[in-house]
């Protein structure tokens, strides 16, 4: 197996966690540095038993000190399209978090930037793509046995502690992480779009601050056992200490509607403050139906016209984080698509894709209107047709 030399553009929680999951799975890595002013992912590489390297004044430092096998990218929403600008410049194999931007004007101008250069190969991390049940999903949507598909209804529902930890950690603020919906949901919307095979025509959607809000005087600071609620979690980079009285300006509770322009409809609602966490996906087509339980991680399927059980399917790994071994799983498969074994899951395209259809429904949302879809599709398409 080759040996890779690794350059740590932001090094925080998240691409910690992922490093670490490289090593588990066997990548044979040396993190030759980081560039970060404040990296709080250095506690969870040391678990892991991984070197963070030399720490860097800035990216352009690093970058200047190549070669590297692979740069990744894992700073603040914000800071992406800076730093995805830089590391296309110094042409070395990238994985970067998602979003992969926050903007639509940065998506544009990323589209623009990938069709008019050679740029090097560009990976990134919306680690669903990777798992077996989504795999599965995907698969069956692909194989016709739902037959045409019609309708889909998905939801992603926070318990307290996740909801309070994205109320005091960096993606509280739109200004570095974009929005609640941009930032945990690019996920599913990325999916929804390659298994309805179509992109959204119209979007309309509502949210709001109605949980993490200083006004409230009903919030239990326990549980009913007596241990602390809300903050059991480190915030991380710029965190605030209180859930309830930070600066957070983004919604913690939103639903949307979307057509796609195939017809296929969808629903989805999200809450970050939920005593029954859920993550499902119920896909409803004319042959058939699918139901996914991302937390539990199993799939449930049976044709329309059966009555006998349905067919269910127990992906039994199950992690404290849902990710359910996708952070393993996405090792696997980045580590093949660098080998040149097969392609990476999901393409930078499917990334700027769902990061735009998150973008509309948050301007629907912000704007209390319907938001027709075509002409940022005519932007995107313009753009990565050079």
């Amino acid at each position: 197996m080759n040996h890779y030399r690794i350059g740590v553009i932001g090094l925080g929680q998240r691409i910690a966690h992922v490093l670490a999951a490289m090593k588990e799975v066997g990548w044979m890595l040396e993190v030759a540095g980081h560039a970060d002013p404040s990296p709080v992912g250095l506690p969870i590489l040391a678990d892991a038993g991984i070197d963070p390297g030399r720490a860097y004044r800035d990216e352009a430092e690093l970058l200047a000190d190549g070669p590297f096998d692979l740069v990744m990218i894992g700073s603040p929403n914000h800071l992406h399209f800076a730093h995805l600008n830089t590391a296309f410049a110094a042409g070395y194999p990238i994985f970067a978090e998602k979003p992969i931007v926050r903007t639509p004007e940065e998506t544009y101008a990323i589209a623009a930037t990938l069709a008019g250069r050679a740029a090097p190969p560009l990976f990134i991390g919306l680690v669903m793509r990777s798992m077996p049940i989504v795999r599965e999903v995907i698969a069956r949507a692909d194989s016709g046995e739902l037959g045409e598909l019609i309708s889909m209804d998905a939801t992603e529902h926070l318990p307290p502690e996740h909801g309070a930890y994205l109320a005091r950690n960096w993606r509280r603020r739109q200004d570095w992480g974009g929005s609640f919906m941009l930032d945990k949901v690019c996920h599913d919307f990325d999916i929804f779009g390659r298994i309805a095979g179509s992109r959204p025509a119209k979007v309309a959607s509502f949210g709001g601050k109605r949980i993490f809000r200083p006004d409230r005087t009903d919030v239990p600071m326990t549980y009913e056992d007596g241990s602390a609620a809300y903050a059991l979690r480190d915030a991380g980079w710029m965190g605030a200490n209180d859930a309830f009285h930070s600066d957070m300006d983004v919604d913690d509770h939103q639903v949307a509607i979307v057509r796609y322009e195939n017809g296929v409809a969808l629903s989805f609602h999200s809450n970050s403050h939920v005593s029954l966490q859920e993550r499902r996906w119920y896909v409803a087509g004319t042959k058939g139906t699918m139901l996914a339980d991302l937390v539990r991680n199993k799939l449930m399927i049976r044709p329309a016209m059966d009555r006998r059980k349905p067919e269910r399917i127990d992906y039994a790994t199950r992690t404290a984080d849902n990710h359910n071994g996708a952070d393993q799983a996405m090792a696997v498969d980045l580590l093949a698509a660098l080998q040149g074994e097969r392609a990476f899951p999901v393409t930078p395209r499917d990334s700027l894709e769902a990061g735009l259809t998150v973008m509309a429904i948050d301007e629907a949302a912000a704007t209390g209107t319907m938001v027709d879809c075509s002409p940022m599709w005519a932007r995107l398409d313009s753009a990565m047709a050079g």
